[in-house]
């Protein structure tokens, strides 16, 4: 009898210590950056400190397209305390990589390169290619088209630009193009009368008309650009670039992302900063244009 309970005892006890161990082994669930960022209410972002995109203002707050855009979407779930880091274009995916903030805001295009290392939200504007002319169009160009008609146009653009390759793509042959070094010295050869037209992508040429030091220019408007073999007209996605592990802040981004499509306050911000609907988002995922779907 007293062996049995002895027995008993000592099965009881191990089955004690085997629960003990095995929900003392039993791993904690990892906090996840979305849950970290509600916990906290604050986000750190990387920006390139160029208009319209996002700059540091005069008063030391970060301004511009994506700081608003940023702000407004995470607002309603608490987030207020939001640091905007700055950083050269260049080292803005390293920079996110290496944790040194949990979002890139900057007007990053997606593309395939770019998709192989970060986590890229579904895209919130379109960013095409965009003409400037002296005020008046007085050549009268629309198109690409119409420039490689007329012999005539001299069309500037910056070394190395996916614009320029673009209209090259779309017939205007070299002996009608102008290559210029960077984006300034493109638009002094535009208001020296050295060239008729510049091809610049849309947020550069909005950047530019909101310059209170440039004047006697206009976008051209309509404009066609590059129509690509599959019908659609050549243009980049700007998103918000993650890290591929943060991939559940992605989607809390996503989800208010499409509420402000949906309710006109992402249209709102766009107006605000002069986008307009040659600059309306794809209705694609960053999943889809990854895909080489765009």
């Amino acid at each position: 009898m007293f062996a049995s309970r002895l027995i008993q005892r000592r099965g009881f006890l191990t089955a004690l210590l085997l629960g003990a161990t095995m929900f003392g082994s039993a791993p904690l669930s990892a906090e996840t950056a979305g849950d970290r960022v509600l916990r906290e209410k604050k986000l750190s972002i990387g920006i390139h400190n160029r208009p319209p995109w996002g700059i540091r203002g005069s008063d030391g707050q970060a301004t511009g397209f994506h700081p608003d855009l940023v702000r407004a979407a995470f607002a309603p779930l608490g987030v207020t305390e939001i640091a905007f880091t700055i950083s050269d274009f260049g080292a803005l995916i390293p920079g996110l990589i290496a944790n040194r903030f949990d979002m890139v805001a900057s007007g990053l295009g997606i593309t395939p390169e770019r998709c192989k290392v970060v986590a890229f939200s579904d895209p919130d504007m379109s960013i095409g290619d965009a003409l400037l002319v002296k005020a008046g169009n007085p050549l009268g160009v629309h198109s690409y088209k119409d420039i490689a008609a007329n012999p005539k146009v001299r069309l500037g653009a910056s070394r190395g630009s996916a614009n320029g390759k673009n209209a090259t793509l779309a017939g205007v042959p070299e002996s009608q193009m102008m290559l210029f070094q960077n984006t300034e010295a493109s638009m002094s050869a535009l208001m020296a009368g050295r060239v008729d037209v510049l091809t610049f992508s849309s947020p550069t040429v909005v950047g530019f008309l909101q310059d209170p030091n440039i004047t006697g220019v206009e976008r051209v408007k309509p404009f066609t650009g590059y129509i690509k073999p599959n019908g659609r007209e050549s243009a980049l996605s700007s998103a918000i670039a993650f890290r591929p592990a943060d991939a559940d802040l992605r989607d809390l981004y996503n989800k208010r992302l499409a509420e402000m499509k949906a309710d006109g306050s992402l249209a709102a911000i766009m107006k605000k900063y002069g986008f307009g609907d040659a600059e309306k988002a794809p209705e694609l995922t960053a999943q889809q244009i990854c895909a080489g779907e765009d």
